[in-house]
Formats: structure tokens, sequence, C-alpha cells
């Protein structure tokens, strides 16, 4: 996808030249691409694997994508402890050879006719498992490696790869299957987690492991210092609860906006991936506006404004009728909206959780803000599910649409919204214990 592509090579310029001549950086930003690309190509080759080889049924491909997310939630808060104990290139570089070996030992087991359902599923929770500890890691090991009035444009270049990544990946998983076959298409997105591996192998920042006073900590003691941590800190706090409001009622709102546009929009299956689709290169859009709006107007005015002109715009989905030449437009522009300014605010608190977070707390700061988010995610699911049901699929779209409006509410109220254009760092950032 080349508007991709080149809009990545943008978000890159935009990084100030002094941050690319620091080679860590550079080794940093290449494998993260790479791990991102073979993942997201992963997410869409794993399933297609599941139909084309083994032939599963709707209710077991369900259940392959449920045990993919499970680590989200079952690991993310241990997986932080063990961030902020170990060296983060450590950790990124076992997550995805461990990747690359179990999606490649997947794919060698489907050639020779040796995959069952059951090897599949420990691939997808394997892999999944995996990309917390990378996730983690590679959000945590940006702050190792520059300096913190860098995090800002470092976070732009990488989440903008990120979001290319999430438009080429499955865009390439579902290419390499159609031209290869779905385990020739598994072994080749494996090559990318190798890709990454060579690429953060390069890293020569050696990291200092933050010792622990009294010996060894327990993993539980530890995890509690870091909730306690979020939950004492108001800006962190705020972010955490901001952002469990918007996954709540995005999971809510994803439930009734899928059945909305077949159902009452009449929406064919091309149509819902184009107008879905516009998300990712709104989300580019945003990744290089996130370089430097911040900076000219301010952390706190940015923050609100474009969470509320992004969540707001999708109040106005409920709004449309049937299948009228306006109909697909209008959702492909709302859908870039959202995208762009979605994308704009994940940035801008990505650098504010990495500035006022002491070194050897970004793991699990970041394991429990991701915790507190995506643990909510299957109630909105449900939530919406129940609201279309019973209220209808137009009202359950709106009720879950107006609830997004909670997260730059909370924010608006909250010492974050008078964040200025320098961020502040652990040591002059008041706490407000």
């Amino acid at each position: 996808m080349p508007s991709g592509y080149s809009a990545v090579s943008d978000s890159a310029r935009s990084v100030t030249p002094s941050l690319w001549r620091n080679s860590d950086f550079r080794s940093l930003w290449l494998g993260q691409t790479a791990s991102q690309l073979g993942e997201h190509a992963s997410l869409v080759i794993l399933p297609l694997v599941a139909v084309l080889t083994l032939n599963v049924g709707a209710d077991q491909l369900g259940v392959l994508r449920a045990v993919g997310q499970t680590p989200q939630l079952l690991l993310a808060l241990f997986v932080g402890v063990w961030v902020d104990r170990w060296r983060t290139r450590t950790v990124m570089v076992l997550a995805d050879l461990g990747r690359a070996l179990a999606l490649g030992g997947a794919a060698v087991a489907a050639l020779v006719g040796g995959l069952g359902l059951p090897a599949l599923l420990a691939t997808a929770f394997t892999i999944g498992a995996l990309s917390v500890f990378f996730d983690v890691a590679y959000q945590a090991s940006l702050v190792r490696l520059v300096k913190r009035d860098q995090l800002l444009r470092g976070n732009s270049a990488i989440e903008g790869s990120r979001s290319a990544a999430q438009i080429g990946g499955p865009a390439l998983g579902g290419m390499m299957t159609s031209l290869l076959s779905a385990p020739i298409a598994a072994l080749s997105s494996a090559l990318f987690f190798v890709v990454s591996v060579l690429g953060i192998s390069r890293i020569r920042h050696r990291e200092s492991i933050p010792e622990h006073p009294g010996g060894p900590r327990r993993i539980w003691r530890q995890i509690h210092e870091g909730v306690r941590f979020v939950v004492r800190d108001t800006l962190l706090r705020t972010v955490c609860l901001a952002s469990a409001a918007f996954q709540v009622s995005f999971a809510a709102m994803m439930t009734a906006y899928l059945l909305f546009l077949p159902r009452e929009l009449h929406l064919s299956g091309t149509a819902i991936g184009l107008t879905l689709a516009a998300t990712g290169p709104g989300a580019l859009v945003g990744s290089l506006l996130a370089a430097r709006l911040p900076g000219r107007l301010g952390y706190g005015t940015v923050l609100v404004a474009a969470a509320a002109i992004g969540d707001g715009v999708m109040l106005c989905v409920p709004a449309l009728h049937g299948t009228s030449g306006a109909t697909i437009p209008a959702l492909v522009a709302i859908n870039l909206v959202f995208g762009a300014f979605g994308q704009l605010v994940n940035v801008a608190v990505m650098a504010v959780r990495q500035a006022v977070t002491p070194d050897t707390m970004q793991g699990r700061v970041a394991a429990t803000i991701t915790f507190a988010g995506m643990g909510l995610t299957p109630l909105g699911s449900l939530l919406g599910g129940l609201l279309a049901e019973h209220r209808g699929i137009r009202p359950a779209l709106l009720v879950t649409a107006a609830g997004m409006m909670l997260s730059p509410v909370l924010m608006a109220l909250s010492p974050l919204a008078r964040l200025g254009p320098v961020l502040p760092s652990p040591d002059t950032h008041d706490h407000m214990h």
C-alpha cells in the first residue's frame, strides 16, 4: 500500500535529525516495524490456516481468536513486573524469537499434515503471550534509549510504523495466503520476526537492571506497587480512567456498529471493509500531527480537543440512513477523522505517561494502564450486543457512541488538561500522593 508507506516515511522525516543519528533508536524502530508487520500479518494468516487447512467452523474460529487475545488479560500485569526487572532488548529479542519459532513450527506442521486444532490454539496463545511481552518492552525501551524531550517525536515515528503495519500487515497476510498457501504464508510471516530479532540485537545501549534492596521482592508486591503508583498519580490515574472509559464504550459501540452497517445500511462486505479500513490512513495522519501539535498548542489542549473530536465524530454514524451514494463517503470520512484524532491522543498520552514515570516503573505502569483498558473490553462487547438486541441497533449505536465522550470529559476535568508544551519529568512532576 504505497500511501501507507509514504506516510510512514513522512513520519520518519518529522523526527529530529539528532534522534535519527541515534543508531540504537534506528535499530529499535526497524525491529519494532518488522515485528508489527509480522504480528498483524499473522492475525490474518492463523485464522486462514484454521479455515483453509483444518476446515474449522465459525465457533472454533471464534475460540481461536479468543485464545489469542486472552494473554492480554492474564499476563499484562505480570509482564510489567518482568519488563522492569529485565533488559528490554533481551525481552524483545526473546519474544520475537519465540514468535518466529511458534509460527514457523505451526507452518511446518501444517505442510506435513501434522497440525491439529489443539496445536494451532497453543500457537495462537503463545504468539499472543509473547506479543504482550514485546509491546510492553518496546514502550519501556524507548524511554531508556532517547532523551525525554525526544519522546513525542520518537513515539510519533514508532506509532506511525505501527499504524502502517495495521494497514499493510493484514493485507500482506491475505495476499501471501492467496499467492502461496496458508502454511507457506505463515512461514513467510515468521521471517518478519527474524528481521526484528536481527534489528533489535544491534542495540548497543546497555541498560542497567534495577537493584531491589532487601532481596528480590515478590511479583504480587511489585504488581501492587505499579497499580498503587498509577492510582496515586493524578495524571496517570486520569489516563487510566479515560482509557478504561474509552475501551469499554468503544467495544460496545463496535458491536453495534458491525451490526448497523450490514443490517441498517445494507452495505456489502466489500463496502464494510473499505469504510473500516479508513481508520488506518487516518491513524497515519494522526501520527504526523502528534509530532508537532502538542509542542505548539500544549499537551492538555491537544489531548482534550483531539479526544472530543475523534470520539464525537462517531455520533454522526447513527444519523446515516439508506444506501445513498453519500453513505459510503460519509462513513469513510468519519473513520478517517476517528483514526487521525484517536492516534493523536494515543501518541500524546504515551509521551505523557513515559515522561512522568521513573524508568524503574515503566513496564508496570504501561501494563497497569493496558490491563485497565483491555480488561473491560469483553464487558463492553457484551453490553453493546445486549443493547442492540433489546433496544434496537440504532439506539444502541447512539448510546455507546455517546459513552465514548466520557473519556474527553474525564481528561478535561483533570490536571491533564492543564499540561503545557513541555512535559514534566519524574523529578519535577508532583505526584499528588
